[in-house]
């Protein structure tokens, strides 16, 4: 299966190009990412020395930038070094 990168925003653009993350190690923070191209069924956030994996889960959320695809976490990988 084909992993993305996403990237964490603030911003405010059209949603069909965003995520929101659920779950993660305990001090990871919910977010709401870019995705590229929208519709991707992995995501790799960097996340401190390593990666933090998420995959599509089908469902959406209500958020304060529209209705959002829900993404969940699965694994993590880390940096060598």
């Amino acid at each position: 299966m084909a992993q993305q990168k996403a990237n964490a925003t603030g911003g405010a653009s059209g949603t069909a190009d965003k995520a929101v993350l659920e779950g993660g190690p305990g001090d990871f923070p919910g977010l709401i990412v870019v995705i590229d191209p929208p519709g991707t069924p992995e995501l790799k956030i960097p996340y401190l020395a390593g990666y933090e994996h998420f995959q599509a889960t089908g469902r959406s959320k209500e958020t304060a930038e529209g209705t959002l695809p829900v993404y969940e976490w699965w694994e993590r990988t880390e940096l060598p070094g």
